[in-house]
C-alpha cells in the first residue's frame, strides 16, 4: 500500500461537477493499494497517516500530527502509485489492485480513519476526480507500507 500525504490547508475533490470531499487544515492521502496488500497495511498506514509529524508546533518545528493539531483528512483512491516505470516509458499497473479488491481495501482504510474521531472526507472510488487544494509548506511525504523506500 503506498501513499502520497500532503499538508494542506484546504483540500476539495469533485466528480462530474459536485463536490463529494472538502476539508480544511490537515491532510491529503492519496492511496494506492497493491495487488499482495492486507488488513495488516491498512493497519500500519492508518497507524503512520495519523501520527506523521508534520504540523509545526509553537517553535515552528514539524512536530505535531494531524490527531494533535485535530486536522481533517481527505483520501483519494489513486492506483497510479503502484506503477512500475523502471522498463520503457508506459507505466504498469501490474502491481494495482483488481478494482474489487482495491475497493474494499479503500473502504476499509476510510472506515479505520473514521474511528480516529477526525473529520474523514473522500473522494470516490474509480471516478475521475478534479483536486483541489493548498498545499502548506509544501509539505509532502510518501509512505510505503511494504518499506521499499
Amino acid at each position: 500500500m503506498r501513499t502520497v500525504v500532503q499538508r494542506v490547508t484546504s483540500c476539495t475533490v469533485t466528480v462530474d461537477g459536485k463536490i463529494t470531499g472538502s476539508i480544511d487544515r490537515g491532510i491529503l492521502v492519496y492511496l494506492g493499494v497493491g495487488n499482495s496488500d492486507s488488513s495488516k497495511d491498512i493497519e500500519y498506514m492508518v497507524r503512520k497517516v495519523t501520527a506523521l509529524r508534520i504540523f509545526p508546533d509553537k517553535e515552528g518545528r514539524m512536530n505535531l500530527s494531524v490527531k494533535d493539531i485535530g486536522g481533517d483528512i481527505l483520501v483519494v483512491s489513486q492506483f497510479t502509485l503502484c506503477a512500475d516505470t523502471r522498463k520503457g516509458n508506459r507505466p504498469s499497473y501490474n502491481n494495482a489492485a483488481l478494482p474489487e479488491t482495491a475497493e474494499k481495501m479503500y473502504n476499509s482504510f476510510v472506515a479505520e480513519l473514521k474511528k480516529t474521531g477526525l473529520k474523514i472526507e473522500t473522494g470516490r472510488f474509480q471516478a475521475s476526480m478534479m483536486v483541489d487544494y493548498i498545499n502548506d509548506g509544501p509539505v509532502t511525504i510518501l509512505i510505503d507500507s511494504k518499506k521499499t523506500f
